[in-house]
C-alpha cells in the first residue's frame, strides 16, 4: 500500500480460525493497513461447528472501546469503518453511532458496510429482524457495501439473473445511499454447473466485472477477508476498476491455495505472500 491507511474494524473474533476480524485484521495489517480491531464476540471458533465457547460482548461495551480509541484523540485519523456481521439489531445501533462519531471527527472517513444476512442454498441466517434493520437502518449510513448476490436480491427487492438485472439492483441500492457497491459471488454463483464466480463493482456512472474459476468447497472467512481487501484498494486507489482486479487476484489466490492444503479455514498465514503479491492475476471488463 501506499500512504498509511487506518480503518476501524468492527466485527467478530475467534480464537481459532479466521472470520470477522480474526480474517480481516490480518488480512489488513499484512498488507501495510493501520488496523484498530473492535470486537462485537470473542468465540473458541465459528459457529458453523455447531458447539463454541467464548463470549458477547454488549452493545455499550463495543461503543465504550470505540469511544476508548476517541480518547486518545486517534479517530481523526481513521479513513474508514468496516463492520460484518451484526448479530443483533441493537449491535447495528452501535455500529452506526460509532460510524458517525468517527465522521464527526474526520469528515471524510468513508463506512464500508458488509451486509451479512444470508446466501444463496442457506437462506436467512441471522436474528430475525436483522435484515430487515440492515435495509431500513445502516444501509443508509453506508458510503460502501458489499452484498453478495442473494444479499443485494433481499435488499432491493430484486430477482436478479443477468449483468443487466444485476446493474438494476445496484442502481436501487445506490438509491438507498451507498455510493459504491462490490456484488460478490454473482451472477450464476447459484448454478452448481458454472465454471466461474463473478464480482461486480459499480457506482451511479460505472460497473466493472471480474470473473475467477469456481472452487467446489465452501470457505469461512473468505466474504470478511474480500470487504477487507476491496476496502484497503479503494482507499489506495479510488478507482472500482483497480480495486475490483486486486481484489480478484488477492481473494483467488488465497481460496486456491486453501484448497490446495485441504482446508476449511482460510490459509492466511500460509498464503500471507498473496496479499501483498498474488500468484493469479484476473481482467476487469467495464460493464457501463
Amino acid at each position: 500500500m501506499g500512504v498509511m491507511t487506518t480503518i476501524m474494524s468492527i466485527q467478530s473474533s475467534v480464537a481459532y480460525g479466521h472470520v470477522g476480524n480474526s480474517a480481516a485484521s490480518f488480512a489488513l495489517m499484512r498488507m501495510g493497513v493501520e488496523t484498530y480491531p473492535v470486537y462485537t464476540v470473542h468465540y473458541s471458533n465459528t459457529t458453523s461447528y455447531g458447539s463454541w465457547r467464548g463470549l458477547n460482548l454488549s452493545a455499550d461495551e463495543v461503543l465504550d472501546v470505540v469511544k476508548g480509541i476517541d480518547d486518545r484523540g486517534a479517530l481523526v485519523g481513521v479513513d474508514a469503518v468496516l463492520s460484518g456481521f451484526q448479530g443483533s439489531t441493537t449491535m447495528g445501533d452501535t455500529i452506526v453511532a460509532a460510524v458517525q462519531l468517527v465522521k464527526q471527527r474526520n469528515p471524510e472517513a468513508v463506512y464500508c458496510c458488509d451486509p451479512v444476512m444470508g446466501d444463496v442454498g442457506r437462506g436467512m441466517y441471522v436474528a430475525d429482524g436483522v435484515p430487515q434493520f440492515l435495509r431500513e437502518r445502516v444501509i443508509p449510513h453506508a458510503d460502501i457495501t458489499t452484498p453478495n448476490q442473494y444479499e443485494l436480491d433481499y435488499l432491493t427487492d430484486s430477482h436478479t439473473h443477468t449483468i443487466d438485472d444485476l446493474l438494476v439492483g445496484v442502481d436501487r441500492l445506490i438509491e438507498q445511499g451507498p455510493r459504491t457497491v462490490l456484488v460478490t459471488s454473482a451472477l450464476g454463483s447459484d448454478d452448481p454447473t458454472s465454471a466461474t464466480v463473478s464480482m461486480v463493482a459499480a457506482a451511479a456512472d460505472e460497473a466493472w466485472l471480474v470473473s475467477t474459476p469456481r472452487i467446489d468447497q465452501v470457505f469461512t472467512g473468505s466474504g470478511d477477508v474480500t470487504s477487507a481487501v476491496f476496502l484497503a484498494h479503494w482507499l489506495e486507489s479510488k478507482s472500482l476498476a483497480v480495486a475490483l482486479k486486486n481484489t480478484a487476484d488477492i481473494v483467488y489466490s488465497l481460496l486456491e491455495a486453501t484448497a490446495t492444503a485441504g482446508r476449511r479455514e482460510l490459509a492466511l498465514v500460509d498464503a500471507q505472500s498473496d496479499l501483498v503479491t498474488p500468484r493469479f492475476s484476473f481482467d476487469v471488463r467495464q460493464v457501463r
